[in-house]
């Protein structure tokens, strides 16, 4: 596995698990617990160190889950983000929403908490006075955030006490729009990770005949070229999600996939 460093110096995996739709979608869903929770831990006894939820996953079931999944292993080897909904960005509900995530979560605190979509109508002045004591009491180590555009995520770093780590968006090889709406050049101008998530495009590259035609050369997954694309570039770590303990071994070694300058531009015709 490669690794990003933070501006800590601490590392973060370039791929990471993602747990949306594990334990239902926007609302519980109970009748998979077992399988997720085992799915959880499959990957983190393949190797998987970065765990991504989110307070509305599951309406909080999603990381109930995580929390039962990792209590099994070392937290310190962890690394677990969570993020707030955007009805939730006041002060007093950013505050309240991470320590009913902790709870949930069964840890004392989150490695990185965002915030998961911007909201117009709350002050980011109140949220970034809850994220920036939020880390002074040890409940986030890091800060960031979701779905931000270059002029949002100027004003986060202008409020925040310590330096953003990601903007976590959409990004894939067929869905470009981090690169055509500045987000990408921003955050690598200014040593922010790009958290790439739906690195699949929602399903759509699984069986993409110009990516087969690449993973054919290589005898992989379209799902392992598709990560291989995202993370080859500077600075874009991607956290994608399945249920599939196949899927999870091909996700996994994605990260030791070399792409050709050949592979390259067979790719640039999506």
């Amino acid at each position: 596995m490669h690794y990003e460093k933070l501006f800590s110096g601490e590392k973060i995996p370039v791929i990471g698990f993602g747990t949306y739709t594990l334990g239902g979608g926007m609302s519980a869903n109970h009748s998979q617990d077992r399988v997720h929770i085992q799915i959880i831990r499959k990957a983190i006894e393949l190797g998987y160190r970065h765990i991504d939820t989110a307070q509305m996953y599951g309406g909080g079931h999603t990381e109930e889950l995580v929390g039962e999944a990792v209590s099994s292993f070392d937290r310190k080897d962890l690394f677990i983000t969570t993020k707030v909904r955007s009805g939730d960005l006041a002060y007093r509900k950013a505050k309240q929403a991470l320590e009913q995530s902790l709870k949930r979560l069964r840890t004392d605190y989150v490695d990185l908490y965002l915030i998961h979509w911007p909201n117009s109508s709350i002050p980011l002045e109140s949220t970034f006075k809850a994220f920036n004591e939020l880390v002074k009491e040890g409940k986030t180590r890091c800060v960031g955030v979701s779905n931000f555009s270059v002029s949002e995520m100027k004003r986060a770093q202008e409020l925040s006490d310590t330096p953003i780590v990601t903007n976590q968006v959409e990004y894939s090889v067929d869905s470009r729009t981090p690169e055509l709406n500045g987000v990408l050049d921003y955050c690598r101008e200014h040593d922010i990770l790009l958290t790439a998530y739906e690195p699949f495009g929602k399903g759509r590259l699984i069986g993409n005949r110009v990516l087969q035609k690449v993973a054919d050369t290589h005898v992989v997954s379209t799902a392992q070229i598709a990560l291989a694309w995202l993370i080859r570039k500077p600075g874009v770590i991607t956290i994608p999600m399945t249920s599939n303990e196949d899927h999870l071994r091909d996700n996994f070694t994605a990260s030791d996939l070399e792409l050709s300058q050949a592979d390259l531009e067979i790719l640039e015709e999506l």
